[in-house]
This record gives C-alpha cells, sequence and structure tokens, in this order.
C-alpha cells in the first residue's frame, strides 16, 4: 500500500499538470477557432478546405487584432474610432457599460498604467494576517476624502486601490483600499506573484530552479534541491 500510494501520488504530479494545460490550450484554440464564423460560409477554411484544421481561428484573430491596431494608429483610423467612440456614448444604456469597460481596459492595458504592474503584500483578511495583492490605482475625489477623515487618518495620507486574488483561482478576490504606509512593494513580478498563489505558495519566487518533488512513502511531498 505505501508504494501504490507512492506511485498515485507521483502520476498524478506528472499528469495533473500536463491535462490542466492541454485542457486550457484546447479550450483557447477551440473559443478562438468560433471567430471563422464571423466570415462568409464560402470563405471558411472548412469549407475551401474540406477539413477543419485546429488553431486556424487563432491566426485569424490575430490577423485582426493587428489589423484594428495597425488602422487605430494612424490619423485616419483615429478619427474613426473617436466618432465611433461620440456614437456609443450617445447610446443611454450602452453609454454606461462601454464607458465602464473602456476605463478599465485602458488602465489594464495602457503602457503608462500601473495597474497588476506591482505585487504587494498586504495584511488581509485582519491585522497580522498577510498576503499578496495587485496594485489597481489610488483612490481620489470623494472616496479619498472619505478615508482621509477616517479615524487616525490624516489629510495627506495616501492610499492604494489594491485587488486580492483568491487562492487557487486568482479571478475571483477583493477590491479593497488600504494605507500606502500599510503596503510593503514585493521584488518579484506579477508572474511569480500569480504563480506564488496559484499554487498556493508551493512555488516560492527565488527559489532553486532545479526543485524536484520527492514523495515519501507516507505520502509526505517534499522538494528536493
Amino acid at each position: 500500500m505505501p508504494s501504490l500510494r507512492k506511485w498515485l501520488l507521483s502520476g498524478l504530479l506528472v499528469l495533473v499538470p500536463l491535462i490542466i494545460t492541454l485542457w486550457v490550450i484546447e479550450w483557447v484554440i477551440s473559443t478562438l477557432d468560433q471567430t471563422l464564423r464571423i466570415l462568409p460560409t464560402s470563405w471558411q477554411p472548412d469549407q475551401l478546405l474540406g477539413v477543419h484544421i485546429p488553431g486556424l481561428g487563432v491566426v485569424f484573430a490575430l490577423v485582426v487584432v493587428l489589423s484594428i491596431g495597425a488602422l487605430a494608429s494612424n490619423i485616419i483610423g483615429n478619427k474613426l474610432v473617436s466618432w465611433w467612440h461620440a456614437m456609443l456614448h450617445r447610446i443611454p444604456v450602452v453609454r454606461s457599460i462601454y464607458s465602464g469597460v473602456k476605463q478599465v481596459s485602458d488602465t489594464l492595458f495602457s503602457e503608462k498604467g500601473n495597474a497588476f504592474r506591482k505585487a504587494l503584500l498586504v495584511q488581509w483578511p485582519h491585522e497580522g494576517m498577510w498576503t499578496i495583492a495587485f496594485l489597481t490605482g489610488s483612490p481620489a475625489g470623494d472616496v479619498l476624502s472619505h478615508l482621509q477623515s477616517m479615524p487616525g487618518g490624516a489629510e495627506h495620507d495616501e492610499f492604494h486601490s489594491v485587488y486580492v486574488p483568491t487562492t487557487p483561482n486568482p479571478t475571483g478576490g477583493y477590491f479593497v483600499m488600504v494605507r500606502k504606509s500599510a503596503c510593503i512593494e514585493l521584488q518579484m513580478s506579477v508572474d511569480e506573484a500569480l504563480t506564488y498563489i496559484v499554487s498556493m505558495g508551493v512555488i516560492v519566487p527565488g527559489g532553486p530552479k532545479n526543485a524536484h518533488i520527492k514523495v515519501a512513502a507516507d505520502g509526505a511531498i517534499t522538494p528536493q534541491s
């Protein structure tokens, strides 16, 4: 039984990451392949070639994104984009949704933005308990004035807006505002911080790169250099 348990755990350590990786890749490719449906039926690769080739949607989506980016980068494209934004802002329901999503996307994808560019160490959910969070911005206006007027606050206090992800699924989490003085900026990349979160602390940033996993007879799992 100890040997069977050891073999089972060793097999899971090899197969689970591989299966999840392949599943994610297959989901991304199959989703992007749906973009080919916007083409006329006679132009779709399945009709032209007579056979379905997975991954052509990825190439097509990449070409579309690059083409739109190239168009939006010139003078004529800027005018078209401005006209498009102005038109959407005149539609009552669409205006509120589109403007909110655009502000978030501009913040996330702007080269000058700080959103998700820094990993922080903050006390969460209470003092004395620490977790990793990501800087998303700084509160301002009425929110900032209320934060500064809180008990123990001061007029010149600075605050950070941070996103605290959950483990092991970082797509869910909490948006909180904390004092800048209470945040510790970590010397690790966002990718390293996400890996640390997803692995639930098993993969430590800055640890030995050639670490191996050893499964003991009693089922204990320990990293080995």
